[in-house]
């Protein structure tokens, strides 16, 4: 059983540092004012846009002499971090009840 709990917990995380990271991709690559017709820059903007869809329109996007910073994605890694976190504290619970 807490190999499960192990291989669950390793999954919820493998999933975390993607999501995270396609996230913090994409804030640097605003941030920097990266060349939007790079194929990189089109992958990474296209990949992680799903992943702001619940978060569009919460906070507005500061521009401020060619520098872009978007509250929205500040704001996803954030969520996405709590949510993983929460994810494996509920796993752990789970498992330790069903002792």
């Amino acid at each position: 059983m807490f190999r499960t709990r192990n291989i669950i917990g390793g999954i919820i995380n493998i999933i975390l540092t993607v999501v995270e990271a396609f996230l913090i991709f994409r804030l640097v690559l605003k941030l920097l004012g990266a060349n939007q017709s790079a194929e990189f820059v089109q992958w990474i903007y296209q990949t992680s846009a799903p992943l702001l869809v619940p978060f569009e329109g919460i906070f507005p996007t500061v521009v401020e002499s060619g520098v872009v910073v978007e509250m929205s994605t500040l704001f996803a890694i954030m969520v996405y971090a709590v949510i993983g976190y929460l994810l494996i504290a509920l796993v752990d619970t789970v498992y330790r009840a069903s002792k």
